[in-house]
């Protein structure tokens, strides 16, 4: 019988949400969506990591951890207030466990998330020395995760697909921070929403990628469909290899109904006190005259009833038979799968890390048991299923996305479409400027950098996504303007040929994003 093989890929990403003005910015309270990310997933995650290197635990997944994400965690100024963040998060849980001391259940929640957040600062501070992406690196170093790059801003390049400089550069500037931050070339890379278009498979290849994951239905729906589906990979022309991501992983988590995280004994994630006390009793963790923001203090269940008070202990027993639901549900379709194909199996299940704590409270203590509980097939990456690569069998992958349903509709649509006027205009005018100016340096060369920056802020499609989902819009579309406006700001300097160099010194410091950014990337290839 044919061996079994279960692969895991975590994607991580975030908004380029960055403020230089500390917490009397008119959006400081944004850098919370990160600071919340950092606490809830990242941190336990690699907490996770150190336990299996102790326990001798071998269960390897894939992480994808965007360069935004990186630049991020790697930032001197967003540590820094991250970690007066969690010194708010401590001095509001001590007032916490003194507010509710009467009440024995909310007692214990109060002091566990005070525990927490007091845990999350030594590890971070103490432990990691605020440097996360070192942790991430040293277990890819001893092969326990492996590293997927992906896209410079985490654009949807069919949106771009008629635009092979911008492919180019973006692709590029993923692969560059990776070696930066990871001194190493990845062998895979993630497309953002696994948004594929014709053509796309001769750009990854150019760079020296070897393969790439779709949604299941690029595979299904080719011209040649493939003899034995989704569960052995096969390539496109070129050679580069195409992994089906498991259509089903993301509703078994996320479906806001049949989805594991839907279950009523689970935290609810959108109740938090910093909604609903006084702005007095939030005194220490936020300002009277400030917009109101999630604190981690939560106390109640999914339970239809306000009152239900959170069970962590019920709600952990949850997440083991919801891990033990999700192995038996992977496993039997890899078992069924093994009968009927004469050759190894592999299942890629595609998670996003927002569902590992963020989004679904539980979803950590979930994943750990997925790896620890797994014993019907091997975990593996889909590198080391890489084996047969130029033997598998040839197809045309069909252009679609794993975002609204099925071909990023939720990225273009009433609420979001005005963005992409603008952004391929700034690239016809990037590519433009680089012709005008190929070999230019000095204040000219500092303008052109900081122009391909704003660029790749504005591609991102997170704004579009937040804007589709009424998720913080107002700051989409600050955040976008204001690239937008930088860069053709940057246009028009070097078109007069006069500029601000106060103006242009700010903003380099205040988007420090791509330190390594170099304008070229964005020239034709020859």
């Amino acid at each position: 019988m044919s061996a079994k093989k279960l692969s895991i890929v975590v994607v991580a990403h975030q908004p380029y949400i960055r403020h230089t003005e500390g917490e009397d910015s008119p959006y400081a309270q944004q850098n919370d969506i990160f600071f919340g990310a950092v606490s809830q997933t990242y941190i336990p995650l690699i907490n996770m990591l150190h336990k299996f290197e102790e326990e001798e635990v071998n269960a390897k997944f894939s992480l994808v951890l965007s360069p935004v994400l990186c630049a991020m965690l790697d930032d001197k100024l967003l540590q820094d207030q991250y970690v007066s963040w969690l010194d708010r998060c401590i001095c509001l849980g001590e007032h916490e466990v003194e507010r509710v001391k009467d009440n024995r259940e909310l007692l214990e929640l109060a002091k566990a998330q005070l525990e927490k957040a007091k845990n999350n600062r030594e590890d971070f501070v103490e432990k990691y020395h605020c440097n996360l992406l070192k942790e991430f690196a040293y277990f890819y170093q001893k092969e326990m995760i492996e590293l997927l790059a992906t896209c410079g801003s985490y654009a949807f390049l069919p949106h771009y697909a008629d635009m092979e400089e911008i492919l180019n550069a973006q692709v590029e500037t993923g692969i560059f921070s990776h070696k930066h931050y990871f001194s190493t070339a990845p062998e895979g890379f993630w497309l953002p929403y696994m948004g594929y278009s014709q053509g796309i498979e001769r750009i990854l290849r150019s760079y020296g990628l070897n393969y790439t994951i779709l949604d299941s239905k690029s595979v299904l729906f080719s011209q040649d469909m493939p003899e034995k589906g989704i569960y052995v990979p096969v390539r496109c022309g070129n050679s580069l290899v195409i992994f089906s991501g498991d259509a089903l992983t993301p509703k078994d988590i996320d479906d806001s109904e049949t989805g594991f995280s839907a279950n009523k004994i689970y935290k609810n994630q959108h109740r938090d006190i910093g909604y609903e006390l006084s702005a007095e009793e939030l005194g220490c963790f936020i300002k009277a005259d400030t917009a109101r923001v999630n604190t981690l203090y939560r106390y109640w269940s999914k339970d239809d009833d306000s009152n239900s008070i959170y069970d962590c202990k019920k709600a952990h027993e949850q997440a083991v038979e919801d891990a033990k639901t999700f192995l038996n549900a992977k496993n039997a379709k890899l078992q069924e799968a093994s009968k009927q194909i004469d050759e190894d199996v592999c299942l890629v299940c595609c998670i996003n890390a927002e569902s590992l704590g963020q989004n679904w409270a539980e979803g950590m203590d979930w994943f750990e048991n997925v790896l620890r509980l797994n014993k019907d097939s091997d975990f593996a990456s889909c590198s080391q299923m890489l084996k047969n690569q130029f033997k598998l069998e040839r197809i045309t992958p069909y252009p679609c996305a794993a975002s609204g349903n099925g071909y990023g509709e939720d990225l273009l649509d009433s609420s979001n479409s005005w963005m992409l006027r603008y952004t391929r205009k700034m690239c016809e005018r990037m590519c433009d400027l680089v012709g005008r100016f190929p070999t230019d340096t000095g204040l000219k060369a500092r303008l052109l950098n900081l122009g391909a920056k704003e660029l790749m802020i504005a591609q991102s499609a997170e704004w579009s996504k937040m804007l589709h989902n009424s998720s913080s819009p107002e700051y989409a579309k600050f955040r976008f303007t204001a690239s937008v406006t930088a860069f053709t700001t940057v246009f028009d300097s070097l078109g007069s040929n006069v500029v601000s160099t106060e103006w242009l010194t700010k903003l380099e410091k205040e988007h420090n994003l791509f330190p390594w950014m170099n304008f070229r990337i964005f020239a034709k290839k020859i």
